[in-house]
């Protein structure tokens, strides 16, 4: 298998760790943006996108900044092969001629939102079928310094705007799950602001209301939590479950109802060996980059 990186940071040094347990004689190439980059091991420097027309690239994975995925897939295009794309799919709306194009030319796309492979969120997906909910509750803070040690946070893409960061849409896997548990929402009402002791460019608060027919869901977003917290609560009319995604587990009446020894890093894993067997060799449609547009204007619109 010949696999193409395009941006090698730290989300894509996860993707490329579960592709080598998947296949460990996997060839892997990076787009290199200057002929000094450094050598990785085990990877081939290319310095051109014109360099692919001599090598049969079986998909790329897209992890650079999000503020330049837009011109990265309109380079891809061209050469016709699948795109695993990490999230969010674009830092801004305006960009429907881009899927315009990836449809034309039949591009197989998959938007990575991990937590979709997560066993509690899976397990969520099966229990609430058939349940009259009343109420959903989402919640994901965490301390965006501790994100990345060793590296002054104020300078990532997350701090800053301009490069697409901002708690609304960098944690758009809360979001993503809520439209796959729950399907799009009728209406949509959001809160973005910058006020906490980080000191940041980027929004570092977010607070979204989805309205469905028969219950409202809740998103409350930051960057500022030092104790992380990752929960998803669904009210239902007789009883509630709530789920500690960072747990991977399922509670009911404080009484433990699933749980799941597997991590959020095992799902890396998980859904590259879904998009390999079930995305490119099958062709299923799942989370395409008509899907992700979807979920990204849930975030965007009318920002």
């Amino acid at each position: 298998m010949k696999v193409l990186i395009v941006g090698l940071g730290s989300i894509a040094l996860k993707h490329i760790a579960a592709l080598r347990k998947i296949d460990p004689n996997i060839e892997l190439y990076a787009i290199r943006s200057s002929l000094k980059a450094d050598a990785k091991k085990g990877i081939i420097n290319i310095f051109s996108f014109d360099d692919l027309d001599h090598i049969e690239i079986d998909f790329a994975i897209i992890s650079n900044p999000t503020s330049i995925h837009k011109e990265t897939i309109e380079h891809l295009i061209p050469k016709k092969i699948p795109l695993f794309i990490e999230k969010p799919l674009f830092s801004s709306l305006g960009n429907k001629a881009v899927l315009q194009k990836i449809d034309s030319n039949n591009i197989i796309t998959y938007v990575a939102c991990n937590l979709r492979f997560l066993d509690c969120i899976k397990f969520a997906k099966k229990y609430i079928q058939r349940k009259r909910i009343n109420e959903v509750n989402v919640y994901c803070g965490s301390y965006l310094p501790d994100w990345r040690p060793g590296i002054d946070y104020k300078t990532t893409y997350s701090a800053n705007r301009k490069l697409g960061g901002g708690v609304h849409i960098d944690l758009i896997h809360e979001i993503d799950y809520a439209y796959w548990l729950f399907g799009k929402p009728q209406e949509v009402h959001k809160v973005f602001s910058s006020k906490s002791s980080l000191n940041i460019d980027a929004y570092d608060y977010a607070n979204y209301m989805l309205g469905y027919t028969t219950f409202n869901a809740n998103i409350v977003l930051n960057y500022f939590r030092r104790d992380p917290k990752r929960t998803l609560e669904i009210v239902c009319d007789d009883h509630t479950i709530t789920i500690d995604i960072l747990e991977n587990t399922v509670y009911q009446n404080k009484e433990i109802i699933f749980t799941s020894k597997k991590t959020i890093m095992d799902t890396y894993e998980d859904q590259l060996r879904f998009f390999i067997h079930e995305v490119v060799a099958k062709d299923n449609k799942f989370n395409t980059a008509n899907e992700a547009y979807e979920i990204l204007e849930i975030c965007l619109q009318n920002d």
